[in-house]
């Protein structure tokens, strides 16, 4: 396997599938789903054979996933032998083991191929900084865990990449951030944000925020800092799904993954993805556990690549609560935006529902007793005007940065009803 050849390859065919027209692409999509199903997914044996249509396929999940991971994977690996590859150096023989950094302990599992791993590689340089590869690029990962996706990068010399571990906390690699002076920054937003307001001494070219969802009340912090606009990577162990274009819209990986989208009310959607460039373990018709806007508008930049108005957040955060007709649903989105529209000396914040018939809003004593009282009303009138009657307590407490979890400033606390 020739891991350069294989980078410039995905590369050079994620560009060339960006400047076709949508119908010139959707024929080609089709074609190598096709293939896909065709071809890869009968060698995993949850599967065994093709099926006549995609739609003819069950619907699967990550607790399917993990039961039958054996089953998942064309190696057979098993969920502990992963696990326990995981725990040594993340391998298992010449694959790479993976996980997501899982937001409550339920953590999720992936196995690639070398070559898989480079392709990766190419497709994400293409979509996220092309032209930035040719004059050098020095790429800090400021995330929970590392993983043999970043090893890749840095074997493959088209990149110069560090990794900081951000469960360390930033006063441990402040300074060798700042030395390592990077032109490409990955991190969750509450990191890109601490960067801001503790004035790290940092001046990429690009920032992109990640792993976690990104508030719109992070935004102008972190690009008045910066003076650059704020871009986004939207991947899980589901694969990379969605990178911000040059026009600042995040376009959807179509040339990697399929997607179908599953109505979840208030003009959201929960996708279905089936990644039809993985050949290692199988993703067809996964459903994800989070709420997306879909753009109804192309993008400027002539991408044939579907976008994305908003990640909104994962379904599990949605608000489940009791009203005279009957159960209610209040999305994060909706929640989000009563707390921040209430005041703008408002920029942070938690709204947690701790019982079905009880929600915290926690804001910082440093916050205006105004203001605070503001976010409040704004919060039991939106509630009270869905015709529940959930009590609101206000706590006042500090805010500060968690490394340890990643940060949902609205989060549902009930345990989750399958």
């Amino acid at each position: 396997m020739n891991a350069l050849a294989e980078a410039v390859g995905s590369f050079a065919l994620t560009r060339w599938v960006s400047r076709k027209n949508r119908a010139d692409f959707e024929r080609w999509q089709a074609a190598a789903l096709r293939r896909f199903l065709d071809r890869d997914l009968p060698r995993a044996s949850f599967y065994g054979k093709a099926p006549p249509r995609l739609t003819d396929l069950p619907v699967t999940d990550k607790a399917l996933l993990m039961a039958r991971f054996e089953d998942f994977n064309v190696h057979g690996i098993t969920a502990a032998e992963a696990w326990a590859a995981l725990a040594r150096d993340g391998r298992a023989g010449s694959l790479t083991v993976g996980a997501s950094t899982g937001t409550s302990g339920n953590r999720g599992l992936f196995v690639i191929s070398e070559a898989e791993k480079y392709r990766w590689l190419g497709a994400i340089l293409a979509k996220a900084a092309p032209d930035l590869l040719w004059r050098g690029m020095r790429v800090a990962v400021i995330l929970p865990q590392n993983t043999g996706l970043y090893e890749g990068a840095r074997r493959s010399r088209l990149v110069k990449l560090a990794f900081f571990d951000l469960t360390l906390g930033p006063e441990r690699w402040r300074k060798a951030l700042e030395t390592f002076n990077p032109t490409v920054i990955i991190a969750p937003p509450k990191m890109v944000r601490y960067f801001a307001v503790e004035c790290f001494r940092l001046a990429p070219k690009r920032i992109f925020c990640a792993a976690e969802t990104l508030d719109p009340v992070d935004r102008p912090v972190i690009e008045a800092f910066f003076r650059l606009r704020l871009e986004q990577i939207y991947m899980a162990t589901e694969g990379l799904l969605a990178v911000t274009c040059r026009q600042g819209m995040l376009h959807l990986a179509e040339d990697s993954v399929f997607f179908e989208f599953e109505s979840a009310g208030e003009g959201l959607v929960t996708p279905l993805v089936t990644a039809f460039r993985r050949q290692t373990q199988i993703m067809a018709r996964y459903r994800m556990n989070d709420l997306l806007r879909l753009s109804e508008q192309p993008c400027r930049c002539g991408s044939p690549l579907r976008c994305v108005d908003e990640i909104v957040g994962r379904k599990d955060d949605v608000f489940r609560l009791d009203s005279a007709s009957g159960p209610i649903l209040v999305t994060p989105d909706v929640l989000r935006n009563a707390v921040l529209k209430a005041d703008r000396r408002i920029d942070d914040f938690r709204l947690v529902q701790i019982a079905p018939d009880a929600i915290e809003l926690r804001l910082p004593p440093s916050l205006a007793d105004d203001a605070a009282a503001a976010a409040l009303q704004a919060v039991r009138s939106l509630l009270e005007g869905r015709g529940t009657t959930a009590i609101v307590t206000l706590v006042r407490a500090p805010l500060p940065l968690e490394t340890s979890r990643k940060l949902r400033r609205v989060e549902c606390r009930l345990e989750q009803v399958p």
